[in-house]
């Protein structure tokens, strides 16, 4: 069970990856290639990385919550903002075409924040289950944090010289997508499996002759 919640955590890292490669693209598309534009984005993904990350060490400090269940939920939340992402994108950057350059980079930082929450809040969610499962925090955080860079760092190789030619952007986001929805509907099994009953030892029958 950890070795599969490993590599599924290795699969979200390298999913995030492909989101920023794709998404920093898109935007700097629309919104062109300065120094301004660039400090948004950048900025949007660090800040909803780091916010994210406090929402989920908020959430998972309750040890009734189901953090499984949740971080299955985030996933699987992650995936469909992704297969909508860049029409989305393409859409509001038709509307703030006629914006000033601070409004509309509110409005691209909030676009860029919502998914990013979500992405920061998996990393505290798993650690709050790993380590009630193995009550080791150092190892816990060092070996979840170790695969999903892991497959971040597979993604920000492969994106360039295997994905991104043949996919194209909505391809590569629409991979991304697939493997987030993959990805929340195992853990999600891995919940349901958790919470089954154990099925009961069966009483053992009494010696004949013996007095109930």
């Amino acid at each position: 069970m950890p070795f599969l919640l490993y590599l599924v955590f290795l699969a979200s890292g390298f999913a995030a990856l492909l989101y920023q490669v794709v998404w920093q693209r898109s935007l700097f598309a629309i919104y062109g290639i300065n120094i301004e534009s660039v400090t948004i984005v950048v900025t949007a993904f660090m800040v909803g990385l780091g916010l994210g990350s406090l929402l989920g060490g908020a959430v998972s400090k309750n040890p009734k919550r189901p953090v499984l269940l949740l971080f299955s939920m985030v996933e699987i939340g992650i995936g469909a903002f992704g297969l909508v992402s860049l029409p989305l994108f393409h859409a509001v950057g038709a509307l703030t075409l006629d914006m000033s350059p601070l409004a509309t980079g509110i409005v691209t930082f909030l676009l860029v924040l919502v998914p990013t929450l979500l992405m920061g809040a998996t990393l505290p969610l798993l650690v709050a289950h790993t380590v009630r499962r193995s009550g080791n925090v150092g190892q816990s955080v060092g070996t979840l944090y170790f695969v999903n860079t892991l497959g971040s760092a597979a993604a920000s190789i492969l994106a360039v010289m295997r994905i991104m030619g043949p996919f194209g952007q909505q391809g590569t986001v629409r991979l991304a997508a697939c493997i987030n929805i993959a990805v929340g509907l195992t853990v999600l099994v891995m919940h349901l499996r958790n919470k089954m009953p154990l099925p009961s030892p069966s009483q053992p029958a009494p010696p004949e002759g013996a007095v109930e």
